[in-house]
């Protein structure tokens, strides 16, 4: 039997040898039948190599320019260089305190750098002191040279993504164009340069681009890498710089859930974007002194759904009929799923999450009414209200606008081709070419149609929001007219065959652009010289006056009252303690400024000094701005809206007639007489300010 077993363990060897031989041989033969990818000749990798460094050139020189420019617009504006100390921190507008103390609101002991979000100014600071700066610059010029710079960085980072759209470097010097062109409605860094989004956006910047240029189908691994940590870098300090901005992103995940929910694009990196915004809200949430509002943020609740979603899928086969069932069935999940998270985690987690937002979007849409100071005063902010017809006027007088509508068109109509396609069933090519004419197929330009829609949406019924929107407005219009495929596309619908379609689309991305940019300079370059040449001037001598007196006259103690406006900067200029600050996130200081605001109202001095007295108020500044206000708007004066708070207006409820039998406070302790000399002493007015001392023993007398 041994004898027997062994030829047979032998010719069971051979056969294993001859067949792994032949696997080899097999291995080899299909090696060597696949082609080896050529290196491309030196001269089209020496182009490549020239188009990348001007881009990148191009690039970091137009924010810097752009930097620039604002610095000495600002300078012009302000004679900034020219003024005194004083009358540069009131030109600035901005809350400066970066410590947590009971020294800036009274009765209240406040941590600045969370509640008034001073992240930046913290940041700003050690940076200061670090790169001893101290003993070369201004803490002001250091201040300002940062956040005009994170400008540049903005300008750049929109260059680069509608560069990385389009193909081309061109697309990114038009985007700038129309970006200072259009500065009045795509930023408000003229303004007021401490805004949290001018600190905030230009990360958001660099976020957009590390994430189109991540959706991109043909990117290799290294970019790819490079892509994810920038935006996740990015994205975690965008979070950081701004209490609103996972408002921001929830927006940004929406159309990501979109892209992903019609398979424009491998759910893999989608899910890869969402495991970014879960490490930042956590982060976020544990650097900023366990901010509640990123646990209830709907960002969380939104990302936390679509994960669960993900594992509740099933495998089924794409494009049966199963399939597009389950594709509803998924969306619905993830929709109140949403909901319910967000719901659950508000029930379980302590936060002050802005609640007045919510009720002023029910009054903003009609879906409430009342008579709250607060609501109705933030509803005839300008920022709160619908775009203005001068806002389109502008956008359409740089011819941004007209061609921005019809990028948009194009690329969306493509879009909801493609998606039909797959609805149907119909494969697709994985990699598209420019004679294929389908730019609605490339998941990065899905992704900016769905989200600058719900930007623009939003920016349509809140003015403020433009300075979100608009920025995309110009990238988008600027990618449109540079790429060829956009041309292409449309070439496509109009079965153009006179002239061959891919050299008119090739020669159109060329000759569109050059004529905007040409017609751009001709028209808007001389008044952007003009504008750096005139020196502005700078005159609030009635302010200035004011900070003056307070810091020579009022004892170190003393506690002011007043608008918040004027409270803020009072605390910036001066360092007093104050009664409430213009912050509209937090319930308690909303409500003080309301009580202050009762200065303007038709009440008793008896009722106007407890009020103050409650809040340990010294003094009490009247401002003559706001007693005698024409407003321009029908009912938005804030002694108007206080009337209609209190019930002290003439208005038919019934048969009853309400009023007040006081006169207006504001006027009435002007003229000196009983009783409001016996609780208010005048020690210092001029044209736009008077300022009474509160008196602290009162003999209650009508």
């Amino acid at each position: 039997m041994a004898e027997e077993e062994g030829p047979t363990v032998e010719l069971r060897q051979r056969k294993k040898l001859k067949t792994s031989e032949n696997k080899e041989s097999v291995k080899e033969e299909k090696i060597s039948d696949t082609p080896v990818p050529e290196r491309a000749p030196k001269h089209v990798l020496f182009q490549r190599f020239a188009k990348i460094f001007i881009g990148c050139l191009a690039a970091v020189t137009s924010g810097m320019m752009y930097a620039l420019y604002l610095s000495a617009y600002h300078e012009r504006k302000f004679w900034f260089s020219n003024r005194q100390e004083l009358e540069r921190e009131i030109t600035f507008q901005g809350v400066y305190e970066l410590t947590h103390n009971n020294k800036t609101v009274s009765l209240k002991t406040i941590n600045a750098v969370q509640q008034m979000s001073l992240y930046p100014e913290l940041i700003a600071s050690v940076l200061y002191q670090a790169t001893g700066s101290n003993e070369i610059i201004e803490p002001v010029y250091f201040y300002i040279g940062i956040v005009f710079g994170l400008q540049g960085i903005y300008v750049t980072a929109l260059f680069v993504t509608s560069w990385l759209m389009s193909g081309t470097w061109l697309a990114g010097m038009l985007t700038v164009a129309w970006f200072i062109i259009n500065r009045v409605d795509t930023t408000r860094i003229e303004y007021s340069i401490p805004l949290r989004e001018n600190w905030a956006l230009p990360y958001f910047a660099c976020q957009i681009a590390a994430l189109t240029g991540y959706l991109k189908s043909n990117l290799n691994t290294y970019g790819e890498r490079f892509c994810y940590l920038l935006m996740s870098a990015s994205t975690y300090t965008f979070m950081m710089m701004w209490e609103y901005s996972h408002y921001l992103l929830f927006l940004q995940a929406i159309s990501l859930f979109l892209l992903d929910s019609f398979s424009l694009q491998q759910s893999d990196k989608v899910h890869e974007v969402y495991k970014i915004y879960i490490f930042s809200l956590f982060l976020g949430y544990l650097l900023q002194f366990e901010n509640s509002a990123l646990l209830v943020s709907p960002l969380l609740s939104l990302v936390v759904a679509l994960m669960l979603a993900k594992c509740l899928q099933l495998n089924v086969k794409k494009g049966t009929f199963i399939a597009k069932i389950m594709k509803v069935i998924n969306f619905y999940l993830v929709c109140t799923l949403t909901v319910t998270l967000n719901i659950i985690m508000k029930m379980f987690v302590p936060h002050k999450e802005n609640g007045h937002m919510l009720k002023f979007l029910e009054v903003k849409f009609g879906l409430n009414m009342t008579k709250n100071f607060t609501m109705n005063w933030l509803l005839c902010q300008e920022s709160l209200q619908a775009p203005s017809q001068d806002f389109f006027l502008r956008l359409t007088q740089s011819s941004l606008l007209p061609f921005y509508i019809l990028v948009l068109i194009i690329c969306f109509l493509s879009m909801m081709q493609v998606i039909f396609r797959r609805i149907n069933g119909k494969s697709l090519k994985e990699t598209i070419t420019l004679e294929d004419g389908r730019i609605g197929g490339r998941p990065e330009i899905i992704y900016h149609v769905i989200h600058t829609i719900l930007l623009g949406s939003l920016a349509m019924v809140i003015e403020g929001l433009k300075y979100l929107w608009t920025p995309y407005v110009c990238m988008l219009a600027a990618f449109g007219v540079c790429s060829p495929e956009l041309w292409m596309t449309l070439f496509k619908w109009l079965r153009l065959r006179t002239v061959h379609p891919v050299l008119l689309a090739l020669i159109l991305s060329m000759a569109v652009p050059t004529i905007i940019g040409l017609s751009l300079w001709k028209e808007f370059f001389p008044r952007l010289m003009t504008e750096l040449m005139e020196l502005q001037e700078f005159y609030d001598p009635d302010t200035v006056e004011l900070m003056t007196w307070i810091k020579r006259q009022a004892p170190v103690a003393a506690v002011f009252a007043g608008s918040p406006q004027l409270m803020g900067a009072i605390k910036l200029c001066t360092g007093w303690m104050v009664t409430s600050l213009p912050l509209y996130n937090d319930d308690d200081l909303l409500k003080r400024n309301e009580n202050i605001y009762q200065i303007y109202s038709k009440r008793s001095a008896e009722d106007i000094y407890k009020i103050l007295t409650s809040y340990k108020a010294n003094y009490l500044i009247v401002e003559d701005a706001i007693c005698n206000e024409v407003g321009t708007m029908r009912g938005c004066r804030v002694k108007d809206l206080l009337d209609i708070a209190n019930g002290h207006v003439v208005c038919e409820e019934g048969d009853k007639l309400t009023y007040s039998k006081y006169g207006r406070f504001c006027h009435e302790v002007k003229i000196n007489y009983s009783p409001y000399v016996n609780y208010f002493t005048r020690v210092y007015w001029n044209r736009s300010y008077f300022v009474y001392k509160i008196n602290t023993v009162i003999s209650f007398q009508s």
